[in-house]
C-alpha cells in the first residue's frame, strides 16, 4: 500500500488503559474498490467505549481510538462503490467487516459472523491491522457496512442510534413487541430512553422499571404508559405475571428471579446490558411459567438501516448533550456517575 495514497486524520486516542485522551494523528488505509471515505461530523459516546478504554473486558489494543456511533458525509468513494456518492449523509455502527459468506452474513445478521465480525475499533481486521473508531475526523469503511442517514434525522441524534438504537430496536422487533403486548423496559438511561420510544412506536404497552421515581415524567414524555420504582418491594408483587417481554438495558446485576416473576407464561427476559459478574437464578422461575432468559447483540446492517428509517418516520431521537473533543475525559467521568441525559455526542469539528 502506497503511503501517499493513505489518508492522514486527527483522532482522540488513549495510549494505554485508564489514561487521558490525547489528540494525535493516524493513517487511514488507501481506498479499495468498495471502500468509502467518510468525513465524520459526530461520534457518540457509548458505555462500552469506557469499558474498552479502561480495558475492563481485557484484550485491549492500545493505542485505542474508540467510537462506534459515527455520523458523517461521504468524501470519496472507491471505483466499484454503487450504493453511495460523495455528499451522502451516512453512518457507521459497531462493525466494519465480516466474511460475507457464512449463513449469518448471508441472512443479514453479520454480528454473528462465524469467521468473526470485525469491530469498528479495538479489533484486528482480516489482514491483522488494528481498527480505529469514530473519535476521528475521517474513517475508511467498506460500503457494505455503511448505512444511509435519512433526511428526517439530524446527524447529531442519528449518531447514538447506530449503537443504542439498534441494540434496543432489534430485540423489540425479534420478540414481537407490538399491539396487544405488554413490554417492560428496565433502566432509564442511554439505552432505556431509546427503547421506550421504539416500543411505544411499535404499538406495545410500555412500562418503565427504574430504581427510583426521579425520571417518571421524562419516561412518560418518551411514550411510557406506566412507571414503577424497583427499589419498592411492592412493585414486584403488583406486577407479578404482567409482561410478555422485559428488556433489561442496565449493566448491573439484578435479582433475576424477581424480574422473572413479572413475566406472563411464555414471557421472555432479554438482556442487552452486560453486568460485571455472572447472574444467578432458580430454574423453577423458568419452569413454572415456561419463561425464557435471552440476550441480544445489536443487529445486522440491513436491520440497522430499517431502524434508522423507522426512527425518522416516527420522530424517534435520543436525548443528547453535544460536547467538544476536549471534554471527552470529563464526559467519561460523568457517565460513570450517571450524570448525563442521556447520551454524549462529540462534535468532531472541535477535534
Amino acid at each position: 500500500m502506497c503511503q501517499k495514497n493513505m489518508t492522514s486524520t486527527r483522532v482522540l486516542s488513549v495510549p494505554s488503559a485508564k489514561t487521558p485522551f490525547e489528540q494525535t494523528t493516524i493513517q487511514r488505509r488507501e481506498l479499495r474498490p468498495h471502500d468509502i471515505l467518510i468525513d465524520i461530523k459526530f461520534s457518540g459516546i457509548c458505555h462500552s467505549d469506557i469499558h474498552s478504554a479502561f480495558d475492563e473486558w481485557g484484550g485491549g489494543i492500545f493505542p485505542m481510538v474508540p467510537g462506534h456511533e459515527i455520523a458523517g458525509v461521504v468524501a470519496a468513494v472507491g471505483t466499484e462503490v454503487t450504493k453511495f456518492a460523495v455528499g451522502d449523509r451516512v453512518g457507521v455502527g459497531c462493525f466494519v467487516d465480516s466474511c460475507g459468506e457464512c449463513e449469518y452474513c448471508l441472512s443479514g445478521e453479520e454480528q454473528f459472523c462465524t469467521k468473526g465480525v470485525i469491530s469498528t475499533y479495538n479489533s484486528l481486521d482480516y489482514d491483522g491491522n488494528p481498527t480505529y473508531g469514530g473519535y476521528s475526523q475521517k474513517i475508511v469503511v467498506t460500503e457494505r457496512f455503511v448505512v444511509r442517514i435519512p433526511d428526517g434525522l439530524g446527524m447529531d441524534v442519528a449518531s447514538p442510534l447506530l449503537c443504542a438504537g439498534i441494540t434496543t430496536y432489534s430485540p423489540l422487533k425479534h420478540w414481537n413487541a407490538g399491539p396487544g403486548k405488554k413490554v417492560a423496559i428496565v433502566g432509564m438511561g442511554g439505552l432505556g430512553h431509546v427503547a421506550i420510544q421504539f416500543a411505544h412506536a411499535m404499538g406495545a404497552e410500555v412500562t418503565v422499571l427504574s430504581r427510583s421515581m426521579n425520571k417518571k415524567s421524562e419516561a412518560l414524555s418518551f411514550g411510557a404508559d406506566d412507571y414503577f420504582a424497583t427499589s419498592d418491594p411492592a412493585t414486584f408483587t403488583e406486577l407479578a405475571g404482567r409482561f410478555d417481554l422485559i428488556l433489561n438495558t442496565v449493566s448491573a446485576n439484578l435479582n433475576v428471579d424477581a424480574y422473572l416473576s413479572m413475566l406472563r407464561v411464555d414471557g421472555t427476559l432479554v438482556n442487552v446490558g452486560a453486568p460485571p459478574e455472572p447472574d444467578n437464578y432458580q430454574v423453577f422461575s423458568l419452569i413454572m411459567g415456561r419463561r425464557s432468559i435471552a440476550g441480544s447483540l445489536v443487529g445486522g446492517i440491513r436491520e440497522t438501516q430499517e431502524m434508522l428509517d423507522f426512527a425518522a418516520q416516527q420522530g424517534i431521537a435520543p436525548k443528547i448533550e453535544v460536547i467538544r473533543a476536549d471534554q471527552v475525559d470529563e464526559a467519561y467521568e460523568r457517565v460513570l456517575r450517571s450524570d448525563v441525559r442521556y447520551r454524549f455526542v462529540i462534535d468532531i469539528s472541535t477535534l
